[in-house]
Order: structure tokens, then sequence, then C-alpha cells
């Protein structure tokens, strides 16, 4: 008979994902853990990757493993660090009848 067990989501997502795509969601998710409250992390496309293919990448990452970041792209950069960005506030339009 099997043992069963219960184990969280992200333990199973990141045990069971295999290929290329899995491989590149652990390199970022190491970036992001290495990260500590006040520090910032930069990231640099190679030859034949694009900005927002790493930017895409960072939040992915950051959404297997819970955490908040704040992603922010220069043309050839991608800046990122922990915590949510701040929310705008939408100016609603005042009827003037």
């Amino acid at each position: 008979m099997p043992t069963f067990d219960q184990v969280p989501m992200l333990d199973a997502e990141l045990h069971t994902g295999t290929g290329k795509r899995a491989a590149i969601a652990k390199e970022y998710m190491g970036y992001i853990n290495q990260l500590q409250e006040g520090q910032a992390g930069r990231l640099q496309p190679l030859e034949g990757e694009t900005v927002t293919a790493v930017k895409r990448r960072l939040g992915t990452a950051a959404k297997l493993i819970g955490k908040e970041l704040t992603i922010k792209r220069t043309e050839d950069s991608v800046y990122f660090w922990l915590g949510a960005p701040p929310r705008r506030r939408r100016r609603v339009a005042r009827d003037e009848s």
C-alpha cells in the first residue's frame, strides 16, 4: 500500500517541474531569495533575451514562492526589490451637472 503525505502546493510545483521552463523558474527564485530587506537586485538580459522576458520571469518566480516584488525596467536592465509597489489612486471625474 502506498504512503500518503500532504505537502504544500509550492513544494509540489517545484519538485514536479521539469525541462527548461522549470530550470529558469528555479534560477529566478534563487535571485529573489538572495535579497534581504533594503536591498535591490539588477538583472541584465543575455544576448538573445529581452528585458520583457526577464521581467515576466521574475514576476512568475515571485508568485510561485509567494513574495511581493516591485519590478522596474530600464532600456537594458530590470531592477527588483522586496515589497509591493505603491497602489495608484485613480481620480474620479466630478459630474458638473
